[in-house]
């Protein structure tokens, strides 16, 4: 009898600090590293997503990468070349020349023509499907996470974290038909590179 005491003592205490730590922060609802909360506006971002072509993937991409899914970033998210970042989805310039036939003979160096994609939904939504359709999403989230190297290395621990980060939010918008309009945002702890 006492070996089975402690054992569920000891099995008790392993669910307790394996469990999540929920916390309630101004209104956000979190565990360690994900949540949500409102942010005001959101839901007619999240409209116009979907009324220019989005599906819920692409609104999980948009809200992992900006509060707002906006365009309101440092411009090229601070970098440059194939690396430089457009649009809400933060697709990077190496993808967008390759996925659309609008841009296939740009160089790295004419990086500055993915600046359309910070003014136009509609095009930002077209280039993110058509990358996706280029390389099927599994090798889209390599190049989308980490470039040419992503490309090279796909299964990295680092590509899969951003994937299952994107694949949760996704889930908590599909979870009920409100969060596909509302003002809640949910996300991931998910370090920038």
């Amino acid at each position: 009898m006492r070996i089975s005491a402690i054992l569920s003592a000891v099995l008790l205490a392993a669910a307790v600090v394996a469990a999540p730590v929920e916390k309630s922060l101004n209104g956000k609802r979190a565990t360690a590293d994900r949540g949500s909360y409102t942010v005001s506006g959101l839901g007619a971002r999240k409209k116009a997503v979907l009324s220019n072509g989005g599906d819920t993937l692409a609104m999980a991409v948009a809200m992992l990468e900006t509060e707002k899914m906006s365009t309101n970033y440092t411009y090229g998210d601070g970098k440059t070349g194939d690396s430089g970042n457009f649009g809400i989805f933060k697709q990077n310039w190496l993808m967008i020349r390759q996925a659309v036939p609008q841009y296939s003979k740009y160089t790295g160096a004419q990086w500055n023509a993915g600046a359309a994609l910070n003014s136009n939904l509609s095009w930002d939504v077209k280039v993110l499907k058509a990358a996706q359709s280029k390389w099927g999403i599994d090798l889209w989230f390599a190049g989308h996470r980490d470039g040419e190297s992503g490309f090279q290395n796909p299964n990295t621990a680092d590509i899969q974290n951003y994937r299952n980060a994107v694949y949760w939010i996704k889930a908590q918008i599909d979870s009920n038909c409100v969060y596909r309009t509302d003002d809640t945002r949910f996300w991931v702890s998910v370090p920038a590179i």
